[in-house]
């Protein structure tokens, strides 16, 4: 139950840090800006909870393709805080869950990283119900 909890918390702050970020890249010049604050408060904040855990990696046991995630942390902050302004936080949420369980199921699908499951009609179908509810709610 605590997962799920902490899933529906994560899930909860995205437009949140969405609306913040465009409005930090708004002061600031430009939605790469508010990004970039965004990861580097991010990067500092996560830098003092490690440092007081005072528990440190071994590097070289990371497989080189792991290291490429921030990149695609920043594509995904950078994405959202430029987008947010210009679809509203409900359509873009919706674009981000159809964009994340479209990506999902082709991971389970295909075996890609550590995780292997076969994909049948209700993946499909719960895939093209969420498209549907993004096109309802971007209609209003």
């Amino acid at each position: 139950m605590p997962w799920l909890l902490l899933a529906v918390a994560a899930g909860a702050v995205l437009p949140v840090q969405a609306a913040v970020n465009a409005r930090l890249g708004a002061a600031l010049g430009g939605p790469l800006w508010g990004a970039f604050v965004s990861f580097l408060v991010g990067t500092v904040g996560l830098g003092l909870v490690l440092a007081l855990r005072r528990s440190w990696p071994v590097v070289g046991s990371v497989p080189a393709w792991a290291w490429f995630g921030g990149l695609l942390g920043a594509f995904y902050v950078g994405g959202v805080t430029a987008a947010v302004s210009r679809l509203g936080g409900a359509v873009l949420v919706g674009l981000i869950v159809a964009g994340q369980i479209a990506a999902a199921l082709a991971v389970d699908a295909s075996g890609l990283l550590p995780v292997q499951r076969a994909v049948g009609w209700q993946g499909i179908a719960g895939a093209l119900l969420i498209v549907a509810g993004v096109v309802v709610v971007a209609r209003r």
